[in-house]
């Protein structure tokens, strides 16, 4: 040993032993790296479970709140419309919540949270962010019926935004319909004009928008021109409504002998 220390002369031999010898130390130890690599994974796996785990709950949390400010989000922008719309018509107005509608063939009415608490009166006109909805035909303590615009009881006085040219849009029963009244075939008027309330009647206030013009039927047999309108006011998906006190107005509304307001 003591020559073999010195001079290295079973270096051969013990490199030759410890190739036999490999193998058995790796089957010795190989249950042991085994089952440091099957615990290794489990922890790994069970980390990465907690962790997806914990980022699904986050994720739903987030997308939650996301909601949320998208609906805050649409309700200011509806808000805004709104108040940019009490600007325009210059008179005291008032903001309502719808709490029922009904919107049935040939019925078209909506139930808002105002009533004679707020001042609401009957005849009152209603509006949105983009045109006149209707008017109050039924006043309560705390709430108030508005028949809308589209309802084939309801006729408003309007005159064509382009020329001044006066009219009566009814309602024709149908929730995206208008129809103008007494105006001859010869009359001046195109696809496309915007139809606004002429104030005539004392009751809405002049120079709203009612609707766009989107048919012209003329029919020689018949004297006067099937004209239909687009309501202006989103009649179908508003939530929120302007009461509106006209500065000037007589509590007097617009009736004909055969379109009437039945209240």
């Amino acid at each position: 040993m003591t020559v073999d220390h010195r001079h290295s002369h079973l270096e051969s031999v013990r490199s030759a032993l410890s190739v036999l010898v490999y193998p058995l130390q790796y089957l010795v130890n190989t249950p042991f790296m085994v089952t440091r690599w099957a615990k290794d994974s489990f922890v790994t796996h069970e980390s990465l479970l907690s962790e997806n785990e914990r980022l699904r709950k986050e994720q739903l949390l987030l997308s939650s709140k996301l909601q949320k400010y998208e609906i805050l989000e649409t309700e200011n922008e509806r808000l805004r419309r709104l108040l940019e719309s009490s600007f325009k018509l210059g008179d005291k107005v008032v903001i309502a919540e719808l709490l029922a509608v009904n919107m049935q063939p040939f019925r078209h009415t909506v139930v808002i949270n105002k009533g004679k608490r707020e001042g609401a009166y009957d005849g009152q006109p209603i509006v949105d962010a983009n045109g006149i909805m209707g008017q109050i035909v039924h006043v309560g303590p705390f709430s108030s019926t508005v028949l809308l615009i589209t309802d084939p009881t309801h006729a408003i006085p309007v005159q064509i935004n382009r020329n001044g040219l006066r009219a009566i849009a009814v309602g024709t029963g149908l929730s995206q319909s208008l129809q103008l009244e007494y105006l001859p075939n010869n009359a001046d008027i195109e696809k496309g004009d915007l139809i606004v309330s002429s104030g005539l009647g004392s009751r809405f206030p002049p120079g709203y928008p009612v609707g766009v013009v989107i048919d012209i039927m003329l029919d020689p047999a018949e004297p006067f021109a099937k004209v239909k309108v687009a309501p202006s006011a989103k009649l179908e998906q508003i939530r929120e409504v302007l009461l509106v006190w006209p500065n000037d107005y007589v509590r007097i509304g617009f009736y004909s002998s055969d379109y009437a307001v039945n209240q």
